[in-house]
């Protein structure tokens, strides 16, 4: 399970169309790809800092994950995600760790990756996803 690197850093934002602007101000780079994720009711935007992405969150539906996360504690910080050689091996290592999972099996995720999270109630309460290209 050990992670190869930082592989992005998720933030969850009301707007992408108000957000990606200050975002390239901040960062000092442009936005290079905005998509949207249907079966997580979500559309993103990435930016690269160094090796590392920013995606950026929109809800498409209030009742999909970020839309609930939105309503509950407002923008921020989302998830920090962490590339691993394979997820499904990964989440079943952290599985076998004692660590609660959200998903059993990788799925389909942003810019083509395959991605699973663990549950923030064992990571001590941070939403952790890996993912693999």
């Amino acid at each position: 399970m050990k992670p190869t690197h930082i592989e992005h850093l998720g933030i969850a934002v009301k707007s992408l169309e108000e957000s990606i602007p200050y975002y390239e101000n901040l960062l000092g780079t442009k936005c290079y790809n905005v998509e949207e994720v249907k079966d997580q009711h979500v559309k993103t935007a990435f930016f690269l800092v160094g090796q590392t992405k920013i995606e950026l969150l929109e809800s498409t539906d209030s009742e999909g994950p970020i839309g609930k996360f939105l309503e509950k504690k407002g923008e921020g910080i989302h998830h920090l995600a962490l590339a691993v050689e394979n997820v499904n091996d990964a989440l079943a290592e952290a599985e076998t760790q004692g660590l609660a999972l959200i998903d059993k099996v990788a799925r389909k995720g942003a810019e083509g990756m395959s991605i699973g999270f663990l549950h923030p109630k064992s990571t001590h309460g941070v939403l952790i996803e890996f993912c693999t290209k």
